[in-house]
């Protein structure tokens, strides 16, 4: 597991159009300051702060390398705490399928191919690289902040598709607390979308997609997405 989520992380980073900044939420997530990052990699806290906002380019890809490796071998010193919240969900009844892509995909081809209607964030917007689905219902039942950590998958840039929706606040007030925001978030058949869970998601800009398709068909346009082309 811990080889691959290195490779996840560090893809992120370069195909991240801010380098830096994905380091910087990697480097948090994992708890680790910048003085503690440098000294692992044997590097001037400067140099990391350099990369971080964006007054040095990008790292090359030895130098990704080796922050990554101190990420891991960090947390795993202190037990892998992060490491264990980024399992891929087995046991987790609320998760009904989660997948990655291969590539990127453009958000206005992903919103189509489910025939959705983005009410939300409108601005630029992100690739996305996965997905979960997830019935909101049992979620709010049964997931602590440890387990929400878990429907993210193995790239944060993901759709997260909500079922059994009624007015999409609660998703949407969980995402806004949380560190972590999605490329997008998708209601399927929602009764009657709120106008808060509206203005959270142009507030975090973030696309907020409703969708009547079902979601075995759902999950068919995932898996045709996950084929390279």
């Amino acid at each position: 597991m811990q080889d691959t989520f290195k490779e996840k992380i560090a893809g992120e980073i370069v195909l991240s159009p801010d380098p830096g900044k994905t380091i910087r939420k990697w480097r948090e997530e994992f708890g680790i300051s910048q003085h503690q990052l440098a000294d692992s990699i044997g590097i001037s806290h400067s140099v990391i702060s350099d990369y971080e906002s964006g007054r040095r380019k990008s790292p090359g890809t030895q130098v990704i390398k080796k922050i990554v490796d101190a990420l891991i071998e960090n947390d795993v010193a202190n037990g892998s705490p992060t490491i264990k919240k980024y399992d891929n969900g087995e046991g987790m009844d609320c998760i009904l399928a989660m997948g990655e892509f291969p590539e990127g995909i453009d958000m206005a081809r992903f919103i189509r191919a489910i025939g959705g209607r983005n009410i939300g964030y409108q601005g630029v917007q992100k690739k996305v690289y996965g997905y979960t689905i997830v019935d909101s219902l049992k979620a709010i039942l049964s997931l602590n902040s440890s387990d929400y950590m878990k429907i993210y998958g193995w790239s944060i840039e993901r759709a997260l598709i909500f079922t059994d929706v009624h007015y999409g606040r609660s998703p949407m007030v969980a995402i806004r607390a949380h560190p972590l925001t999605p490329a997008v978030v998708v209601y399927d058949k929602p009764d009657n979308t709120d106008e808060l869970a509206i203005k959270l998601a142009q507030l975090e800009k973030i696309p907020l997609v409703e969708t009547d398709m079902d979601v075995k068909t759902m999950i068919d346009k995932m898996n045709r997405f996950k084929e390279r082309e």
